[in-house]
């Protein structure tokens, strides 16, 4: 089992720094219940997504994606995540965490007058690399007469590095161990 305080806490403060930076950003809902900036809901009623990639979420982040309606899970509504060639199983009322952004993913289509809807929360990179920037872009940062070349490398050198910190943002829970 896979979980991932420190990613969980990383979303939060990054979105705690735009929230403070513009007072007129509200969130969907208060911090406690959700990390997230962004919601979508499909309506269905019968919600299918054909495989895709959410390539605008944070590569290393992982996006909410939560199954509603009334259907049979044993029948149809599965989670497909076809890079790991895995079927799960996706009732009404579940919720899983998956990383969008490099898992291409869709899900199966259900019976002929069943009810299918989705809720999904996740926050665009844009929106952690705003924060990052200290609430500029990066063409405003490049193109800046202020930007040493110095300053250009050390960016790009830091970009390459944030993807192997993003990962250490994930922790591993071995289960309880037996001695033997």
């Amino acid at each position: 089992m896979a979980f991932a305080k420190q990613l969980h806490d990383f979303y939060a403060a990054e979105f705690d720094k735009v929230c403070d930076h513009d007072t007129n950003i509200r969130r969907n809902f208060p911090r406690h219940l959700s990390v997230f900036s962004t919601t979508t809901f499909n309506f269905g009623p019968a919600t299918v997504t054909l495989p895709h990639i959410d390539f605008r979420n944070l590569a290393w982040g992982w996006c909410a994606i939560t199954a509603l309606g009334n259907y049979n899970p044993d029948r149809g509504g599965h989670l497909v995540l076809w890079d790991l060639k895995l079927i799960i199983r996706f009732p009404p009322g579940a919720t899983i965490l998956i990383p969008s952004a490099i898992l291409r993913h869709s899900n199966v289509n259900i019976s002929r007058h069943e009810l299918r809807f989705s809720f999904t929360q996740y926050t665009p990179a844009g929106l952690f690399r705003w924060a990052y920037n200290k609430f500029r872009t990066d063409k405003e940062i490049d193109t800046s007469k202020t930007t040493s070349a110095d300053e250009r490398e050390q960016r790009r050198k830091d970009r390459r590095k944030r993807w192997a910190e993003g990962i250490k943002m994930y922790s591993k829970w071995e289960g309880p161990t037996r001695t033997l």
